[in-house]
């Protein structure tokens, strides 16, 4: 029967009776069949047929649903075959259509890209300029209006886009504060608002010498300055400056306690105490000149933190140009650091330099761009302890605990280093800056293990390799501390007196101060109530310590409103 079966189709076939493959697929003439008949009949002579049918349903089917994703994709099956120029024209001809709807310059410049030679491109031209006409009649964006100024330089209209990108830059760096009002006066030499961006910089000068307490420097200034009269609010703003003064001068034992000043060294001695020969004198200098919330304290700091060689009087500096970056009012802050960014930018060419403009950035919370300053003041070779262990705080912060890490363990190789090459001998006597090196050896080592800890508590990635940095950041803490106790044995044998790494003399005084404030300031309301009142202003707005700034603030709060 098999054999039958088989005879009977030879014979239908030779005699034309049984319908050939490409026969069978015409007679269906869908996309599925034609694809069938080409996969199971690859060297049929019908092939190039079925090929061209199947694009024919195609561009049928793509017709049929007329969108540009349909057409996109038979274009891209079929780039060159003989639909395709049709199917250019069709999907050209919804995307002007999309453009003209939406009838805005992207729309048309994101059209004219897509079809730089279609045939609708000088229509496509003409209604972009006219949609560009109307945006830069009312945009409100200066990168829109400058992008247009480059791109356009002899437009008829150049004069008037000027004009109208200068008032908005200048009202964009009126309201955004002074770093933008510098980059005012440095993106428009000829600008109409130059004079009144300078009186904005000037009042913020001013404002920061008030603010600390420098009210006859700004009374100068002022006076000297040509544009001094132009600082209309400046009576009044002077006249309250006096009355803080002078509640600040009272001389109750309870309003001096309230006041941080009652518990400090004044600025001079802090800064001639920056000078001092011992290292240990240097760092607690920096770190109370952070108490003193003044413009006057910023320049002493940024020198320490540039230029001392002990890492811990320059960490000490950083921590306290932080505190008093966070303590001046916002406006100031920014003045401060957008005026010393704007001087160092143009002169920036060293490692110290690099870094000054990254703590700057950094403190006024352009971490982004802090970041690209940090690691161009960095050197491997030179690792700076003080760059590690901001890298591992910021690192730590973006919860990148492995990261922070690989930084700590830096650190700690670091403090390996200082404890093997200082020298510590019995000859002459062991040099004090050898000590105080030891000491800030001691107290990295002992940070960059607590932070490799932390990153193996939190962390699951490369286990081994964190298990490695915690042997090497103890192992630098061991001897660190082994060499620190060496060398201060022998500075105390030579002299009995000699203080030590673990001397906390001015903290313990800083400490004790905020205890002393947030005493007085919780009853110098009911019990000064001249001053009372202003004296809880001024803590809660200038006051180093956040724990008194809240005090001061709850304090206020309990008082009976002015009348």
């Amino acid at each position: 029967m098999a054999s039958l079966r088989r005879a009977l189709a030879v014979l239908l076939l030779a005699t034309g009776c049984m319908p050939s493959p490409y026969e069978r697929a015409a007679k269906v003439d869908t996309v599925e069949a034609y694809r069938a008949f080409l996969r199971d009949y690859p060297t049929h002579p019908d092939t190039d047929s079925a090929e061209a049918r199947v694009e024919e349903l195609e561009f049928g089917e793509a017709k049929r649903l007329h969108t540009v994703i349909a057409y996109k994709r038979f274009l891209e099956a079929y780039p060159d075959g003989p639909h395709s120029r049709t199917a250019r024209t069709l999907l050209e001809g919804l995307r002007f259509n999309a453009a003209k709807e939406a009838d805005t310059e992207a729309a048309w410049r994101q059209f004219l890209q897509e079809h730089p030679d279609g045939a609708q491109k000088d229509e496509a031209k003409r209604l972009m300029a006219e949609a560009q006409t109307r945006e830069l009649a009312t945009t409100q964006d200066p990168q829109r209006l400058a992008e247009y100024l480059r791109e356009r330089p002899d437009d008829p209209r150049r004069m008037e886009v000027e004009t109208r990108l200068d008032g908005q830059a200048f009202e964009r760096a009126r309201a955004e504060g002074a770093a933008k009002l510098f980059a005012y006066l440095k993106d428009f030499p000829a600008g109409t608002h130059r004079e009144e961006a300078r009186v904005l910089l000037l009042e913020l000068e001013v404002e920061g010498l008030l603010v600390s307490g420098l009210v006859d420097e700004a009374e100068a200034r002022v006076k000297g300055h040509p544009l001094g009269a132009k600082l209309t609010g400046f009576p009044a703003r002077l006249a309250r400056a006096r009355a803080e003064r002078a509640a600040l001068a009272r001389p109750e034992p309870l309003a001096q306690a309230a006041h941080v000043g009652h518990y400090l060294r004044d600025v001079e001695d802090l800064r001639r105490a920056l000078l001092a020969p011992d290292a240990l004198d240097r760092w607690q200098a920096a770190e109370e000149l952070g108490q003193h919330v003044s413009v006057r304290v910023l320049d002493p700091l940024l020198d320490a933190l540039r230029a001392a060689r002990n890492p811990l009087i320059r960490q000490n500096a950083l921590e306290s140009l932080r505190t008093v970056l966070a303590a001046l009012p916002r406006p100031v802050a920014e003045y401060e650091v957008a005026s010393r960014l704007d001087a160092l930018r143009e002169r920036a060419s060293s490692a110290e330099m690099y870094l000054t403009v990254a703590v700057l950035l950094d403190l006024s919370g352009q971490l982004p761009q802090a970041s690209t300053e940090y690691q161009r003041a960095f050197d491997a070779g030179v690792p700076d302890p003080v760059v590690l262990r901001r890298w591992v705080d910021i690192r730590e912060s973006r919860k990148q605990p492995f990261s922070a890490a690989v930084a700590a363990r830096q650190l700690a190789m670091w403090a390996l280093t200082v404890a093997r090459e200082e020298t510590v001998s019995e000859e002459g006597r062991v040099p004090l800056a050898s000590a105080r090196q030891l000491c800030a050896a001691v107290v990295n080592a002992r940070f960059a293990a607590e932070a490799i800890a932390r990153a193996r508590a939190a962390s699951t990635e490369f286990p081994e390799d964190l298990a490695e940095f915690e042997r090497r950041a103890e192992e630098a803490r061991r001897l660190a501390e082994a060499r620190l106790a060496d060398a201060e044995l022998l500075l105390r044998e030579h002299n009995p007196g000699a203080r030590t790494c673990a001397d906390r003399a001015v903290s313990e005084r800083l400490e004790g101060a905020v205890k002393e404030r947030s005493k007085a300031l919780e009853t110098v309301g009911a019990k000064l109530p001249q001053v009372g009142r202003l004296l809880l202003e001024l803590a809660m707005q200038r006051d180093p310590s956040p724990q008194v700034r809240q005090v001061a603030s709850s304090r206020l709060t309990a008082l009976a409103p002015v009348p």
